[in-house]
C-alpha cells in the first residue's frame, strides 16, 4: 500500500510539473499593460477614466513617468498571441449579466507569469466611477505583480555578500541583486551599491532603539534619516552629505511579512551639490530586540528614466525578514480584491 501511495504521489507531481512546463511564457515588457476594451468605449468617458488611472505618474520620482505603458485592443482582436501578454485588463460592460461593478482577478491563465484583472459593470457610467474610486487598487495590483516577479528572480539569484552582512550585523535576512558589489559598514548601519555612473542603485539598512509609537511618523522618520545619512553618506567635499527633501516625501502604512510597516517615498539630495534622486524606505519594528529597522533603496541616475530601477530595487525591501521571521517564507506583497472597498491594499 505504501508503494502504491508513493507511486501515486510521483505521478501527480509529474502531471503538475508537465502542466507548468506546457504553460507558455508570458510576453511583454515590465510595467506594460494590455487593455481589452471596445474601441468606441475606449474613446468615451469610461475608457478615458481607465486610461487616466493607468497614466498616473509614479509617486516619488523627480520627473513625470507614467505607472504603465498601455496598449489596447478590441475584444474581436483579442487572439491567442495577445493573451500571452504579462499584464491584462479586460473591460466587460454588460447590463444583462451584471447589476453592479466588481473586479475579478486571476493569475497565469494563459501564460506564466501573468496578472489578469477583469472589470465588470452593468453600464459605462458605473464602470468609470468604479475604476476611478479604486484607482490605487488597480495600480497596486499590477505593480505588486511586477515586484513579485522580481522577488522570484531574487530568490534564485541574489547577493550572498549582502545577505551575509545583513545577517551578521542585524540578524535579518534580505535579497539584493548581485550587481551591488560595493559596501560600507557603520555603527548599526550598512550600505551596498553598484557604484556606477549611469544607473547607481543603492541599498541601506540601519537600526535604532524603539521608544514609542510616535516613531512611526513622517517627522520622526525624516529627522532620523537625515541624522543617519549625514553620519554615513558624505558628499564629495567637506560639509556635503545626503539629506531628505521633506516636502517631496510621502508616507503610508503598508504590510511587510504580514506586519505593520511605514513606507516613505520621495526625493533625496546632497547638501551643497546638485546630486539627488528618488528613494523608498520601509520602517519596521523588530519585536524581539525592541528596535526599529529601516531598509531603504535609493537611485542616482541623472537624465535617465527611473521607474523600473526604483521598482526593481523596491522589490528587495519586501524580502527583508526580522530575526523572529527568519524561518518563514517570504510573503510577497499582494492586493486583496474584495469588491466592497477602495482601501484593500496589503
Amino acid at each position: 500500500m505504501k508503494k502504491i501511495l508513493f507511486y501515486v504521489c510521483i505521478a501527480v507531481t509529474m502531471v503538475l510539473s508537465s502542466c507548468d512546463a506546457l504553460t507558455p511564457t508570458s510576453s511583454g515588457r515590465a510595467y506594460e499593460i494590455l487593455v481589452v476594451i471596445d474601441q468606441d468605449m475606449w474613446e468615451r468617458p469610461a475608457g478615458r477614466a481607465l486610461y487616466n488611472v493607468l497614466d498616473t505618474d509614479v509617486p516619488g520620482l523627480p520627473q513625470s513617468e507614467r505607472s504603465f505603458r498601455m496598449m489596447y485592443t478590441d475584444p474581436a482582436n483579442y487572439d491567442s498571441t495577445l493573451k500571452l501578454i504579462r499584464n491584462i485588463i479586460i473591460a466587460d460592460v454588460n447590463g444583462e449579466r451584471y447589476t453592479q461593478p466588481k473586479f475579478t482577478a486571476a493569475k497565469n491563465v494563459y501564460a506564466n507569469p501573468q496578472a489578469l484583472l477583469t472589470i465588470q459593470a452593468p453600464d459605462e457610467e458605473s464602470f468609470a466611477e468604479y475604476v476611478t474610486k479604486n484607482k490605487q487598487v488597480i495600480l497596486d495590483y499590477f505593480t505588486h505583480a511586477e515586484m513579485n516577479r522580481q522577488i522570484i528572480l531574487l530568490e534564485n539569484k541574489h547577493s550572498n555578500m549582502i545577505s551575509n552582512a545583513v545577517d551578521s550585523l542585524f540578524g535579518c535576512s534580505v535579497w539584493l541583486p548581485g550587481e551591488l558589489t560595493s559596501s560600507k559598514t557603520g555603527e548599526d548601519f550598512f550600505w551596498a551599491g553598484t557604484n556606477t555612473a549611469t544607473a547607481d542603485r543603492n541599498f541601506v539598512i540601519y537600526s535604532f532603539p524603539y521608544t514609542d509609537k510616535d516613531t512611526f511618523t513622517k517627522e520622526y522618520f525624516v529627522h532620523k534619516r537625515d541624522s543617519v545619512m549625514k553620519a554615513n553618506i558624505p558628499g564629495a567635499r567637506e560639509g556635503m552629505y545626503m539629506m531628505t527633501d521633506s516636502l517631496m516625501t510621502d508616507v503610508r502604512p503598508i504590510a511587510v511579512q504580514g506586519e505593520y510597516a511605514l513606507e516613505a517615498r520621495g526625493l533625496w539630495r546632497i547638501k551643497g551639490d546638485f546630486m539627488g534622486g528618488p528613494y523608498v524606505s520601509h520602517m519596521r519594528l523588530d519585536k524581539t530586540n525592541q528596535r526599529i529597522v529601516v531598509a531603504e533603496i535609493f537611485v542616482y541616475s541623472p537624465d535617465k528614466l527611473k521607474r523600473n530601477l526604483v521598482r526593481q530595487m523596491e522589490a528587495s525591501l519586501y524580502t527583508l525578514k526580522m530575526p523572529d521571521e527568519r524561518q518563514m517564507e517570504v510573503m510577497m506583497p499582494t492586493v486583496v480584491i474584495t469588491n466592497d472597498t477602495d482601501t484593500n491594499q496589503k
